[in-house]
């Protein structure tokens, strides 16, 4: 759990750092760090569905997810009660922020296959590597949206150490294939938050987060019934 301990107090330096410079930024500078912050979101996540589609062994698959977890969340309506928990803080901008953080940070190959390799073979190269990335991209989003998104660093270490875990316990059924799966969604659902962000189209991000969760309950029935 070392590199995943390292990963989310990286978050937690660029937040504060984030946070500090937001206090003396013009309404200008704001604007446009929004506008790189959403570039960046679409162009990770294109990038993480382009990459890993062509080896997908079920190509639909990811469709089926995204279909079944954005109905599931709207039913539960989780954008709504998110933002409302939020807006009870006076911040109607956190939950975009802490969504938007808390998908670039969980939703990367390196903050999954991390904490894999480091339960297998104690070897936290691809965590300290992803820490570095968060760190730099925590002092963006603290900068757009405050101190708020720090929150994110709670997810990510829940994250990491639940797949820390899962892998220490059940290593064969984390699988590549699964990886290369989750990876595709999680890159969609970072297009829609870079498309929120540069308000060309409200995805309503935060109800089509149960998405991530239908590869791995595809992969757990297969692994029991096949």
């Amino acid at each position: 759990m070392t590199g995943t301990i390292i990963n989310t107090c990286t978050i937690i330096a660029g937040s504060a750092i984030g946070s500090v410079l937001r206090r003396g930024i013009k309404k200008e500078y704001s604007s446009a760090l929004f506008n790189a912050l959403g570039l960046a979101c679409l162009a990770l996540g294109f990038n993480a569905c382009v990459t890993r589609m062509n080896d997908s062994e079920y190509p639909v698959l990811f469709i089926i997810s995204l279909a079944i977890g954005s109905l599931a969340g709207t039913i539960l309506n989780l954008d709504a009660r998110l933002n409302k928990i939020m807006n009870r803080k006076n911040n109607s901008s956190l939950a975009e922020g802490l969504t938007t953080a808390s998908l670039l940070y969980c939703v990367g190959t390196l903050s999954i296959v991390g904490p894999m390799m480091s339960a297998l073979y104690g070897d936290n190269t691809f965590l300290i590597t992803n820490a570095t990335l968060d760190f730099v991209t925590s002092i963006v989003l603290a900068a757009s949206y405050g101190i708020g998104v720090i929150w994110a660093a709670a997810i990510l270490f829940a994250w990491q150490g639940c797949i820390y875990l899962l892998t220490m316990n059940f290593g064969s059924i984390l699988s590549d294939s699964l990886i290369r799966e989750i990876s595709i969604v999680g890159g969609a659902l970072i297009v829609c938050t870079g498309l929120s962000i540069l308000k060309i189209k409200d995805c309503k991000t935060v109800n089509m987060l149960p998405a991530l969760l239908v590869p791995a309950i595809f992969f757990l029935l297969r692994s029991l019934f096949v």
